[in-house]
């Protein structure tokens, strides 16, 4: 269920009592030992819960649980400020996870973790009060409403105390990073109860209370960085050379051995960072230099420079201050869980373990876990991790269906433990303990702080109804119980390890469902049909139709995101072509044979529904999208506009570029009171001495998304004939660039051309370019720029995202204005063609962060780079979106030349 507010979760907290049912909270869904998980109430707690607040100049930020690091750091960019943890799963991790585990990452050690930069919380406990920390009096509320537990904490606090040798294991246990069991170092690092109480919070992951907002003490963020990537010949040469490596102050080191660097070449951009060796025994060390100056940073890379000229590394390295070199060696490690994960064999579960040990002893357990790999065969585990910190993670890969594999597993994790606790490390650095190291708590610590955390839980939690067995467990065979089963399905949904990168970026992810959550569904469906359990098998088919197939805005965003490039739209694709009928796909079809006609029709049909009273279009639309069905027919609405002109070729022996002017506008006329992209590309090329032709019989040509999106292959083969051939002509065989005139459209074109090339070699010289990207680099230079306004707010699209187009259209923004905004809630509107006609209600749970984002500032000029999504954010909005280049024509004048 999803929870909409406190007084919610305490009415779940009191139903949960009273009826012995449990509860488990979820948010981003990113953690890794299995404690967002449950085959009880499992309550969503991201959709109603995303609030930031940057208070105090950015020094503090108050946030709701579902909000993400990467979205509360976009806030505090202006500030120079961030949050101090850092974990590389950032772009989908929430604030309520990074609380619940305590996260850190790569660079904030102990000393900027979540445990020491949490200011406040508000927090539900399970006897239903509401705990605000902050409050002055919060102590002496929480004594009145909730006795037992402050006498308890209290109690507990005095009982460590009075023991040096427990203080003492306390201090040591957490000298490094640590979220194995419950933080007690919160019961001698505070003394009031509420402060401890607050404390404890951080890494109870979700067994203590909810947490319904926390409040960060925010870090400096520095804007001076060096950044090189170490390689030694060998894992051990890596670690060998860390402490050196720490004595120069480096904000991060992080680890990558052999097997790891293998796998980041499967990622395109991660191959081009990686030096260009064979890799063998190597293993390498990310490592990064942080300043508030540019001295700063000098001073520390002349230090640092000097030792890696003394390292015995394979190749020099350099200390780059580039942005562009340092983004491209951090997508690399950022990146790799997901990618050598994505990599595993088929019909395996990824495993990811994270321990921490004091850096000294890092070389010598580095070389046990590389043992103890081959000893139980898995060859093709990986260790990477904050070498800085002794913590690293370490993946196999393992098939659970097969009773020798389970014992295998087994085996394994008590000769893990024994190697981690015998070096005086820590089983969980800092993914969480979880349920798969519940059962090795009471082992870490010994019976005595085992009592402790006994007691705390029992404190918080009399009735049990958090999260059972999740951080402390009775049971000594709990983490070989309830694990993951990754049946083979096809080649998307086999690569996906469900890391949830993917979700934020999601359209339908507050409608229906996300990416994860579609593979999540075939994965069951696959499991269902081999079980031979035809009924779920059935009604999941059925099921799916609506929230996995027909909400699918196939906007490919998911892939920007997905570390192991997976584009769910195309599982999407082929489950409509699997589920469309017969009749819909003739009739698409013969669409595109008569597409000059049908887009007319298309047009007259709105200017005529324009005219005439709504009712006259609304109820028998409405009537016909019953009986037809609403993924068949579009809803009319009043902020559709009126049709578009008519598509007219133009040949030309002196062109410089071959206009391709999308179907889209033909069938949609333009904003009110505006001519259109199309006539203002032409206006501002001819003002820029630029000549161009359009194609031969392009009223009948389309980049073929329409039958693409709708898993219509045939007609998608016949139109991408078409249009490709009317191209290679009209660019005399790819000699003149072709330019499309919509951003989606323009992918759509060159998705169509890597079709058409496999049965016609030579379109591969056809060059296409979307209109935003030609004006900003050939039409723009050519140009004077007169009256600037003064505000415009763009909306970039899914489809200029994808392709890069993002930085020129923020070059033709900033011509044309003097401020230029883009919502911090900005995604992808998923209007996408029809998709937003025929599910209205998909669109508008795509822009409703975003509108309101805008509602709030007037703005001179609101503008996109598709026509679909203009309409898309003007009825969310409210507000006229034109396209960027409608309004540059306004203020462009062909350049004077003396």
């Amino acid at each position: 269920m999803t929870a909409q507010d406190v007084q919610e979760v305490g009415t779940l907290f009191a139903t949960a009592t009273a009826h012995g049912e449990t509860l488990t909270f979820r948010s981003g869904g990113t953690s890794l030992s299995g404690q967002a998980s449950s085959g009880n109430v499992l309550v969503d707690t991201r959709k109603f819960f995303r609030s930031v607040a940057v208070e105090e100049d950015g020094l503090v930020a108050r946030l709701g649980p579902g909000a993400t690091v990467r979205q509360v750091n976009a806030r505090l960019l202006r500030y120079g400020r961030k949050l101090g943890p850092d974990p590389a799963s950032e772009i989908a991790c929430t604030i309520g996870g990074v609380v619940a585990n305590n996260s850190s990452g790569m660079a904030c050690g102990t000393r900027q973790n979540t445990y020491s930069t949490l200011r406040s919380a508000m927090i539900v406990l399970p006897s239903g009060t509401v705990v605000d920390t902050a409050a002055a009096d919060a102590d002496d509320r929480l004594r009145a409403t909730d006795p037992e537990l402050w006498h308890a904490v209290t109690a507990l606090r005095e009982q460590i105390l009075s023991d040096p040798q427990l203080v003492a294991e306390i201090e040591c246990q957490y000298s490094i990073k640590n979220t194995m069991g419950y933080g007690l170092n919160s019961l001698i690092d505070h003394e009031e109860p509420i402060q401890i109480l607050a404390h404890l919070m951080v890494g109870s992951e979700g067994t203590l209370g909810f947490i319904a907002e926390a409040t960060f003490n925010t870090v400096p963020l520095h804007t001076f960085a060096a950044t090189a990537l170490l390689v030694f010949d060998t894992l051990r040469d890596a670690t060998d050379a860390l402490v050196d490596l720490n004595a120069t102050s480096p904000a991060t080191i992080e680890l990558m051995d052999a097997a790891s660097l293998r796998a980041a070449r499967i990622d395109p951009e991660s191959r081009a960072a990686l030096p260009p060796f064979d890799v063998v025994d190597h293993c390498a060390l990310l490592i990064e230099y942080q300043a508030a100056t540019a001295d700063e940073l000098s001073a520390l890379t002349l230090e640092a420079q000097a030792l890696l000229e003394r390292l015995p590394l394979t190749r020099t390295a350099v200390l780059s201050q580039d942005p562009v070199v340092r983004a491209s060696l951090w997508r690399v490690r950022k990146g790799l869980y997901a990618t050598v994960a994505g990599s595993r064999p088929p019909g395996t579960t990824a495993l990811l373990k994270d321990i921490a040990v004091p850096v000294e002893q890092l070389s010598d357990t580095c070389a046990a876990l590389t043992h103890l790999f081959q000893a139980h065969g898995y060859g093709d585990a990986v260790i990477f991790g904050h070498a800085k910190d002794g913590n690293i993670h370490f993946l196999i890969n393992e098939d659970f269906e097969t009773a020798s594999h389970l014992a295998r597993y087994a085996a394994f994790t008590e000769d893990m433990v024994d190697i981690v606790l015998a070096a005086g490390g820590t089983l969980k650095a800092e993914h969480g303990t979880g349920r798969i190291m519940a059962p090795f708590v009471a082992r870490q610590y010994g019976p005595e702080l085992y009592s402790i955390m006994l007691a705390l839980k029992k404190a918080f939690d009399p009735a049990g109804i958090l999260n059972p067995d999740v951080v402390l467990t009775a049971d000594p065979d709990l983490h070989m119980k309830h694990l993951k089963s990754t049946p083979t399905v096809e080649a998307e949904v086999d690569r996906c390890v469900e890391c949830g990168y993917c979700e934020p970026v999601c359209p339908s992810k507050d409608l229906t469902t996300t990416p994860r959550q579609r593979i999540v569904v075939q994965r069951a469906i696959a499991d269902a049909d081999s079980a031979g359990d035809t009924a779920l098998s059935a009604e999941l088919r059925r099921e799916q139709e609506y929230d996995v197939i027909n909400t699918c805005a196939v906007d490919g965003m998911c892939q920007t995101a997905c570390p192991v490039l997976i584009n769910t739209g195309d599982l999407v694709r082929r489950l409509r072509s699997e589920t469309i009928g017969t009749v819909e796909a003739a009739a698409w079809t013969a669409a595109g044979k008569a597409w000059k006609p049908a887009t007319r029709g298309v047009s007259t049909a709105l200017t005529i529904a324009a005219a005439l009273p709504p009712a006259l279009i609304t109820v028998p639309n409405a009537a016909a999208r019953a009986v037809l069905g609403a993924d068949t027919l579009p809803l009319w609405s009043q902020d559709l506009p009126r049709g578009g002109a008519g598509r007219r070729s133009r040949s030309s022996t002196t062109a410089d570029a071959v206009h391709f002017q999308a179907c889209v506008g033909t069938m949609f006329g333009p904003a009110e009171g505006g001519d259109g992209v199309a006539v203002a590309l032409e206006s501002l090329a001819a003002k820029a001495g630029i000549e161009l032709a359009r194609p031969d019989g392009i009223g009948n040509q389309c980049c073929g998304t329409p039958w693409k999106s709708k898993g219509i292959s045939d007609g998608y083969h016949d139109m991408v004939e078409r249009t490709a051939a009317a191209l290679w002509q009209a660019s005399d065989h790819g000699r003149l660039p072709v330019i499309c005139d919509n951003s989606s459209c323009s992918e759509g074109l060159v998705l169509a051309l890597e079709k058409a090339v496999e049965e016609h070699p030579e379109f591969r010289s056809l060059q296409i370019v979307d209109t935003v990207d030609y004006t900003a680099e050939h039409i723009l230079p050519g140009l004077d720029i007169g009256n600037r306004i003064g505000s415009i707010v763009v909306h970039p699209t899914c489809s200029s995202t994808r392709a890069g187009s993002d930085t020129n259209l923020a070059v033709l923004a900033s011509a044309v204005a003097s401020e230029v905004t883009v919502p911090a809630n900005w995604g992808c509107c998923a209007f996408a063609g029809d998709r937003g006609m025929l599910h209205p209600e998909l669109t508008s749970s795509a822009t409703q962060r975003e509108a309101h984002d805008i509602a709030a500032i007037e703005f001179d000029a609101y503008v996109s780079c598709n026509r679909m999504c203009e309409i898309g954010m003007t009825r969310a909005t409210g507000r006229p979106y034109r396209h960027i280049l409608e309004v540059l024509d306004t203020v462009a004048t062909a350049q004077h030349k003396e």
